[in-house]
């Protein structure tokens, strides 16, 4: 039998150590309370070097059943949160319905002038100033999302004396009496960076999923911009037409 190269059984090692941690994961011998072990642990525990328990963690990353925080180490991402842009609900409500725990974070409320972009997709000229709401959600303990909404001034003069922590969408209807008409959707990936992934807790280069989110009422009068950048682990987009909307 002929021995494997230094090549060879190299590639064989690392692929034995990428399935020992997967399998771990699996089972539940890895985590407590979802997070790994130091990678000094990791790399005793498994009897290789950091350089390569670093590549396989950084595989096992993108394939979405570990994520790491800045300065706080590994963890398993466990299941990803359900988002289908039919769904008329909103994150509280659609968390809840997976039987997932949600909060929000106030980050910022100000007014500003809009990028460009946001400017053009809300049909006002460049430099408009609308109301800037900056928050971070998590599930189930977990920071998920980052969010970026920009409301038309005119049609919320009051809102930055409300609970922004709460449903939008909720304080949309019990305080002005409005209802999401139609919605639009641009979903990209992207790598997260500057003040997102600070917020998330993430290195800069982190993949990430962008969603931008055109909003308007129900006499098609155009209500806000939404600028989410999630995690890529944390979220699954499906889309089934047989889904009745929600309210």
């Amino acid at each position: 039998m002929t021995a494997d190269s230094p090549n060879e059984f190299t590639k064989r090692f690392f692929l034995t150590l990428e399935q020992a941690i997967r399998n771990d994961l699996a089972e539940g011998r890895l985590a407590v309370d979802r997070r790994l072990p130091s990678e000094r642990e990791l790399a005793e525990r498994y009897r290789t070097t950091r350089i390569t328990l670093r590549e396989a963690l950084s595989h096992l990353e993108m394939d979405g059943l570990i994520y790491r925080e800045n300065r706080r180490g590994w963890f398993s991402a466990g299941p990803r949160l359900i988002y289908n842009p039919l769904w008329r609900t909103d994150f509280l409500r659609m968390t809840r319905e997976q039987n997932r725990r949600a909060s929000t974070e106030l980050v910022e409320a100000v007014s500003a002038v809009a990028p460009d972009t946001i400017c053009k997709l809300l049909k006002q000229p460049t430099g408009t100033e609308f109301w800037r709401i900056r928050r971070r959600r998590r599930v189930d303990g977990r920071l998920v999302v980052f969010v970026e909404h920009y409301l038309n001034k005119a049609v919320f003069p009051d809102i930055l004396q409300q609970d922004l922590t709460s449903s939008l969408t909720s304080l949309y209807r019990e305080r002005y009496a409005i209802e999401y008409g139609e919605v639009s959707f641009e979903i990209n990936p992207i790598a997260l960076s500057g003040m997102p992934a600070a917020e998330l807790h993430s290195s800069d280069g982190t993949s990430g999923l962008q969603i931008v989110r055109v909003n308007s009422d129900q006499r098609g009068r155009l209500l806000d911009c939404d600028v989410e950048y999630w995690r890529h682990d944390a979220v699954s987009i499906r889309i089934d037409t047989r889904d009745h909307l929600q309210s």
